[in-house]
């Protein structure tokens, strides 16, 4: 365990290039200034440019001196997507976590018709990772985090009924949609690996964490009655923002952690405490579903992020910050 750990133990991050989506607010907005704070350059990435501009505002105030940028992109447009990655002009990128998402929203499709949590939560975060693995390739000990949830272990994943073709409850399209961030991430450690390559994946889940994820967005519609229950149980049971970023902040600065690490809250039922790896998860093997998870993915997205293979003869790269 690493009860210890906290935001000042994150090391020096000059010099790194990172991307946070949906860095305006609660965990990826935590996220980014704290990577900022230690040297990052930091896009934020977000949906909605005037929420984004006045994050970026306020991050400046609470971290002076941060090389922070903004850069609209939206997960449930795959020609947004398209368009973020084709007007990336960093020589590189050095890490890239893939915090934005939706949780139990009402039925809705994304603008390429799919259902907006599998849509936004893994095919928007597939495709985005996909187009952006030349520019993460090009830096010297590329990562790429992933937030997923500690719901994903309840999921009855099910290949045929990702776009709820065979019905749709929030609660279970949600946590599905989760676990398909769990097998995405070590997937893509895997074909990483085939290739020879020093690319890092990680997957996170952060823990009951205090965010507007379950109040902002589609949730809005549901009414007053559902809005002051959630306003009221987050209150009472989740976290506060910045204990829930400890995960991605950890999967996405410790030096030492190897690709493939799942990195959850070390207490009771993965619900709350320090940052710490486990192994013992059974998705975290599935690699038939997994597989197939991708291929479908691309199939939908039309991205294919198929890394090249390290040179013959070529040492791997190791694996650095």
């Amino acid at each position: 365990m690493h009860s210890a750990w906290a935001f000042d133990a994150i090391p020096d991050q000059s010099g790194r290039v990172a991307v946070v989506t949906g860095a305006n607010s609660g965990i990826g907005y935590v996220t980014a200034r704290e990577l900022a704070r230690r040297g990052a350059h930091v896009v934020l990435a977000c949906r909605d440019p005037d929420r984004a501009q006045a994050a970026l505002t306020r991050m400046r105030e609470e971290a002076p001196g941060a090389r922070l940028e903004v850069r609209q992109v939206d997960l449930a447009d795959l020609a947004s997507v398209r368009r973020f990655a084709a007007g990336w002009d960093h020589d590189r990128l050095d890490l890239l976590v893939n915090n934005a998402g939706v949780a139990m929203v009402p039925y809705a499709l994304t603008t390429d018709g799919f259902e907006s949590q599998f849509g936004i939560n893994h095919l928007g975060t597939f495709a985005l990772t996909g187009l952006l693995l030349p520019h993460l390739l090009a830096a010297p000990a590329p990562r790429v985090v992933t937030v997923s949830s500690e719901g994903q272990r309840f999921a009855r994943f099910d290949l045929n009924n990702l776009d709820a073709e065979r019905g749709y409850r929030a609660p279970l399209a949600y946590v599905q949609s989760k676990r398909a961030n769990v097998y995405f991430a070590m997937e893509l450690q895997r074909r990483a690996d085939a290739a020879g390559l020093g690319l890092r994946s990680m997957v996170v889940a952060p823990g009951l964490t205090r965010t507007n994820v379950l109040t902002g967005g589609a949730n809005q519609a549901r009414g007053g009655l559902y809005r002051s229950f959630i306003r009221f149980l987050l209150r009472v049971a989740f976290r506060p923002a910045p204990e829930g970023a400890k995960t991605s902040l950890y999967a996405a600065t410790v030096e030492d952690l190897p690709g493939g690490s799942y990195i959850v809250p070390d207490g009771p039922l993965q619900l709350r405490g320090a940052p710490t790896r486990r192994t013992g998860e059974r998705a975290l093997s599935d690699t038939d579903t997994a597989r197939r998870l991708w291929e479908l993915s691309e199939a939908r997205t039309g991205v294919s992020p198929a890394p090249p293979a390290a040179p013959a003869g070529a040492p791997r790269r190791r694996a650095g910050r």
